[in-house]
């Protein structure tokens, strides 16, 4: 299956956001407002920015799981995103993405292995999934992997190039 047919609704209400993405490269990242690792929107962003009209884009999907660090209604985190941090890539509605109400698209993407072994369910805000053109799941990262890392970055280009 590829990522990009699991339904997810954007923020603001947009239908089959994931859709709309097929065929580009994607970094799914489950976002939070209220968080240490919050400040990792300035890096998303900047990726956005500099790999965007190659086919790249950030999808943000906001979760209230960790600490309940997303309070927010959808017009309260569109607002904090774009105030605070400028944020221009596409975010989705808030969902789950662990437990029994765990959205689909987090049943495909943590069945994938991080670089230290890790699969499974996500363990903090800002767990970090790119996903090829193709919908495939190639590489998982940890939250407290940046966004610009070498390692991430790296993935990015390799993945572009195909």
């Amino acid at each position: 299956m590829s990522v990009y047919d699991a339904k997810i609704a954007g923020l603001t209400g947009k239908q089959d956001l994931l859709g709309s993405l097929n065929g580009s490269v994607t970094l799914v990242v489950n976002v939070a407002s209220k968080c240490g690792l919050t400040p990792q929107y300035t890096a998303l962003e900047e990726l956005q920015k500099q790999y965007s009209a190659q086919g790249f884009t950030v999808l943000g999907v906001p979760c209230n799981q960790f600490g309940a660090q997303e309070p927010g209604s959808a017009s309260e985190i569109e607002t904090f995103c774009s105030s605070n941090y400028g944020v221009t890539f596409p975010m989705s509605e808030k969902i789950e993405v662990n437990g029994v109400g765990r959205h689909e698209l987090y049943n495909t993407l943590t069945v994938v292995a991080d670089a230290e072994g890790h699969s499974g369910d996500i363990r903090w805000n800002f767990e970090k999934f790119l996903i090829s053109r193709d919908g495939k799941v190639v590489c998982r990262f940890n939250p407290t992997v940046a966004p610009d890392a070498p390692e991430v970055v790296n993935a990015i280009k390799e993945h572009l190039a195909k």
